[in-house]
């Protein structure tokens, strides 16, 4: 029998061609948005760049200043919860959960790889900003609101808030991949790679759809279709010229 990692490894071969098309599509319709129709002017990506600043120092003070990035706890406390929601959404139980700075674990009786690199892909803390944004909008019309606090709007906190903790999420992760995280190991690392890169880029990509008014799904999705025609032609063309050679 072959190996579930090596059947993993190639299948993480197979997925390069994807990570490629969706990495080009996201960047050729950011780069539309912020040069052509002016995104970058917008209030959305300032304070989402703000919100991911303010971060990143934080990150890289305390690192500096303690040796490791703070909240170390509450990082590791969301990582843990992650593994757990994808659990229960995998209809799996979760019997133990345990956390501190040191590290966590989660006792469970289902396994696959979604739950084991979830954390690596699934920000929690902006999901549970996007649905404190939502409750609180169904009584209170937040996004029409110009009452301040802090000098800051209810719909600039959520896009200062949403950069945030998508830095938090972004940092730790590359912070923590190169430890030798064994949810990377038990799938093999050049499959959990693939997986958390194509994931993360999905996820700026359907940030880019909800945040800028010009890209919908639609248009996205006809820039990821033509990107993979040419690359499919490309690798046409590659391979002619190959047999010709032989």
């Amino acid at each position: 029998m072959i190996p579930t990692r090596h059947i993993k490894f190639v299948v993480g071969i197979f997925l390069l061609p994807l990570v490629w098309v969706l990495t080009q599509t996201f960047f050729t319709s950011f780069h539309t948005q912020t040069v052509e129709h002016g995104f970058w002017r917008t209030e959305e990506f300032w304070f989402f760049g703000l919100g991911s600043a303010l971060w990143t120092l934080w990150f890289f003070g305390s690192m500096w200043a303690l040796g490791e990035p703070r909240p170390l706890r509450l990082y590791v406390f969301g990582h843990e919860l992650t593994h757990a929601v994808w659990v229960w959404a995998c209809q799996g139980r979760v019997s133990e959960f345990r956390w501190s700075r040191e590290g966590g674990y989660i006792v469970t009786d289902t396994h696959n790889f979604w739950i084991a690199l979830a954390p690596y892909f699934y920000p929690i803390y902006s999901f549970a900003v996007i649905v404190v944004y939502a409750v609180a909008s169904i009584f209170y019309d937040v996004a029409g609101a110009h009452d301040t606090f802090l000098l800051v709007t209810p719909l600039q906190w959520l896009f200062l808030l949403l950069g945030a903790t998508w830095a938090f999420h972004l940092s730790f992760t590359i912070w923590m991949i190169p430890k030798g995280q064994t949810d990377l190991l038990f799938h093999g690392t050049f499959f959990s790679l693939v997986i958390i890169y194509l994931m993360n880029v999905a996820l700026l990509a359907l940030l880019l759809v909800l945040g800028a008014p010009e890209v919908t799904f639609a248009s996205f999705g006809h820039e990821f279709a033509d990107n993979a025609i040419a690359l499919l032609d490309l690798a046409e063309r590659v391979t002619r010229r190959l047999m010709l050679g032989w």
